[in-house]
C-alpha cells in the first residue's frame, strides 16, 4: 500500500508510489462486534449488488497500461471506468443516481512511456538480457531513446555501486553500469558523475525472493522491480531494471573478459494536465458533508492499483445499484469517489475543493485491494487511522515490512473509524471466511494526504506482497473474490458513515466500549513482559504508564465523535450515553 512509502525515488519524479509485513494476528470470532441494525441491512443489499466480473474487468483492462499521469494509459484507463460509470447509472449531469466527471487542473504533468526498451548482449545472443516483451517494466521511468540503431557500450560491474571505491580503476565514461544500488543511485554516480551512457540496477526487496540463489524458484529469477532514474534533458540517459537472471548472465560473460551491450531505447514524454475521475452519489438532507473513497490509477501493477480501482468502480456501481432498486435508502451525507494520481491527485482535489474538503468526516484509501493471498503472501490489512499502537511499538500491533511512520503522540486524536470499519470487515469475515488483520498507521498512499488535512483516514490494502512493485504484478495474481470482500466491507462502511442515525448512535457507543476495553486488557496484559525485557526497567514502566494513558485519551476522543455521526443530530439521551461510556475507561 501502500501504499509511495519507502520507494520515494517515484514520488519525486513521476508519480506517488504506494504501501507493506510481519502481519498482525487476525482478530478472533470472540471479538467480533455485531453490527447496529441498519448497518446490518446496508451490508446485506450491498453484497447482493457487487460485480465481481465488472470490477475485475477493470484490473485486466488497466493492465495493459504502463500507467503514470499525463501518459496515454492513464487517461485511457480514467476514461474507460468513467465510461463503466456511465453504464451503471451515473450521469455527467444531475439525471443519474450519481455523478461523474473529469476533472482537469492548472499544473501539468511530465508523463512518460515506452515501446522499445532492450539490453541485449551485442554479439547476438539470444535471448536479450531485458526488454519490453520479455519483462514489461524494466526501462526505468524517465529515460530517453537512443538512436534508431541503438547503442552499443562496454558492460562495466561496480558492485554495490554506493561508494567511491565501487568505482575506482574503472573506465566509467560512455560504459554501461551495472550495479546492486538503486537506479536513481547509480544514474547520478556513473551517469551524472561519470559519464556513463546507462545504467542496469539489481536492486530488489528482499522480501520478493530469498538471498541465496539456489532456494530461488525460476519464477523469482526472473522477477524485477522497477525504477526510475531522475529526469535530465541534458544528459538522455536510460537506464534499467534487472532480474537476477539477467544480472547472473551479464556477471558470468564479465568473468570471461570484456563485454559488451547493445542498448535500443524508444520512448516518450508527455507534457499533459493531470486528471483525476471523480463520481458522486449526493447526500440526501446534508449533502455538503462527505464520505471519500480513493484509488490511485498510476502504477503498471494489477494489484497496485488497478485491483483498487476496480474495487472502487465495484462498489460505486453496488451503491448506485441498491439506491436504483430500493433496497438501500440514498446516503444522507454525499459518498465521493476518486480515481487519482497517487497522493498529488488526493491534494489537489483538496486544494480545488476547500469548502467541500473542510466538509470530509472520512476518507477510505483503496491500494492493493484484490490480491490472490495465497500466490502473493500477502494478508488483507486495515491500515488503522494513527492510534497510539502507531507511537510506540506493540508485541500486538507488529508494523509490516513497509515500516513505521513518523507519528508524535501530541498528534493523535481519537475517532470511531478504526473500529467502526473493523466491525464491517469481521462481518464480511463471517460470511466468506475472509482473513481481516490490521496494522498500525505507515502512511505513502491517500490518507496520507488527508490525514495531513484532519479528516480521519484508514487504508485497504495487502502486503507483504512477493510481487509488490514488479514485472509479475499481473492478473493472474489477483483475485475477484478478494476483491468483492474488500469492496462490500468499504462500501457498508461508507453508507453507515453518511446515513446513521440517532437511533444507531447507541449501537456505536457499545462497539467502542467493546474495543476500548479489549483494547486496555491487553495493553496491561503486554506490559508486564515489555518491561521485563526493557534494560531500564523505570523507564520503560513510565513509558508503559503513557501508552494506557494514550489510549484512554483516544477512546474518551472516539467516544465524542459519536456525536457528530448522527445525520439527524445527539440528543440529550445519546450526550448522556457517551459521557457514560467516558466515565466508564479506567
Amino acid at each position: 500500500m501502500r501504499r509511495v512509502r519507502a520507494l520515494a525515488v517515484i514520488t519525486c519524479l513521476l508519480a506517488a508510489g504506494d504501501a507493506f509485513v510481519a502481519a498482525p494476528r487476525p482478530q478472533s470470532s470472540s471479538t467480533v462486534q455485531a453490527l447496529p441494525s441498519r448497518a446490518e441491512q446496508a451490508y446485506k443489499a450491498i453484497a447482493a449488488e457487487f460485480d465481481r466480473e465488472g470490477a475485475f474487468e477493470i484490473v485486466t483492462f488497466m493492465d495493459r497500461y504502463w500507467r503514470l499521469a499525463g501518459n496515454p494509459g492513464f487517461d485511457a484507463s480514467i476514461d474507460h471506468i468513467r465510461q463503466k460509470l456511465i453504464s451503471a447509472g451515473y450521469a455527467e449531469t444531475r439525471e443519474g443516481v450519481g455523478t461523474v466527471r473529469v476533472e482537469e487542473y492548472g499544473t501539468n504533468v511530465k508523463g512518460w512511456d515506452y515501446t522499445i526498451g532492450t539490453l541485449a548482449f551485442d554479439d547476438g545472443s539470444k535471448p536479450p538480457l531485458l526488454s519490453r516483451e520479455q519483462d514489461r517494466v524494466s526501462l526505468a521511468i524517465n529515460s530517453f531513446s537512443t538512436p534508431p540503431g541503438g547503442v552499443r557500450a562496454p558492460l562495466v560491474d561496480v558492485g554495490a555501486g554506493m561508494a567511491e571505491g565501487d568505482y575506482a580503476g574503472k573506465e566509467i565514461r560512455g560504459a554501461m553500469v551495472l550495479g546492486d544500488a538503486s537506479p536513481g543511485r547509480l544514474w547520478q554516480e556513473a551517469v551524472k558523475k561519470r559519464g556513463a551512457a546507462g545504467v542496469v540496477s539489481t536492486q530488489i526487496a528482499p522480501y520478493i525472493r530469498p538471498s541465496d540463489p539456489a532456494a530461488m524458484t525460476p519464477q523469482q529469477k526472473d522477477v524485477l522491480q522497477w525504477g526510475a532514474i531522475p529526469y535530465d534533458a541534458a544528459v538522455k540517459g536510460f537506464g534499467f531494471k534487472s532480474s537476477w537472471r539477467a544480472a547472473d548472465r551479464m556477471r558470468q560473460r564479465l568473468r570471461k573478459g570484456p563485454v559488451a551491450v547493445r542498448v535500443t531505447v524508444r520512448s516518450t514524454f508527455y507534457d499533459a494536465p493531470a486528471r483525476s475521475l471523480i463520481a458522486e452519489i449526493p447526500g440526501r438532507s446534508l449533502a455538503s458533508d462527505r464520505i471519500v473513497l480513493v484509488a490511485h490509477v498510476q502504477e503498471p501493477g494489477a494489484n497496485d492499483d488497478a485491483s483498487g480501482c476496480g474495487t472502487l468502480y465495484g462498489l460505486a456501481r453496488a451503491l448506485a445499484s441498491g439506491i436504483r432498486s430500493g433496497t438501500l435508502p440514498r446516503p444522507e451525507r454525499t459518498l465521493t469517489f476518486l480515481w487519482v494520481d497517487e497522493v498529488r491527485g488526493s491534494r489537489q482535489w483538496i486544494a480545488s475543493h476547500p469548502d467541500e474538503a473542510r466538509r470530509v468526516h472520512y476518507m477510505f484509501a483503496m491500494d492493493m485491494t484484490g490480491e490472490d493471498t495465497a500466490k502473493t503472501g500477502g494478508t488483507f490489512l486495515i491500515e488503522k487511522q494513527a492510534d497510539p499502537s502507531a507511537v510506540w511499538a506493540r508485541p500486538s500491533d507488529p508494523h509490516t515490512e513497509w515500516g513505521s511512520g513518523q507519528v508524535r503522540a501530541e498528534t493523535l486524536k481519537g475517532s470511531l473509524l478504526n473500529d467502526l470499519h473493523l466491525a464491517f470487515c469481521q462481518r464480511r469475515a463471517r460470511d466468506t471466511g475472509w482473513i481481516v488483520r490490521t496494522n498500525p498507521y505507515e502512511g505513502g498512499s491517500d490518507h496520507t494526504a488527508f490525514a495531513s488535512a484532519g479528516v480521519p483516514s484508514l487504508l485497504n490494502w495487502h502486503f507483504t506482497d512477493r510481487y509488490y512493485h514488479s514485472n509479475q504484478d499481473r492478473p493472474d495474481k489477483t483475485s475477484a473474490a478478494e476483491m468483492e470482500n474488500v469492496g462490500v466491507a468499504v462500501a457498508a462502511s461508507a453508507w453507515f458513515l453518511a446515513s446513521a442515525t440517532r437511533a444507531d448512535a447507541p449501537d456505536v457507543v457499545a462497539l467502542l466500549a467493546s474495543a476500548a476495553n479489549r483494547r486496555l486488557a491487553l495493553e496491561r496484559s503486554q506490559g508486564p513482559a515489555i518491561v521485563a525485557r526493557a534494560p531500564n526497567r523505570a523507564e520503560a514502566e513510565a513509558t508503559e504508564a503513557r501508552v494506557i494513558d494514550a489510549w484512554l485519551k483516544w477512546y474518551r476522543e472516539a467516544f465524542d465523535t459519536v456525536l457528530k455521526l448522527p445525520v439527524d443530530g445527539a440528543d440529550d439521551a445519546l450526550r448522556n450515553r457517551v459521557a457514560e461510556a467516558k466515565a466508564s475507561l479506567r
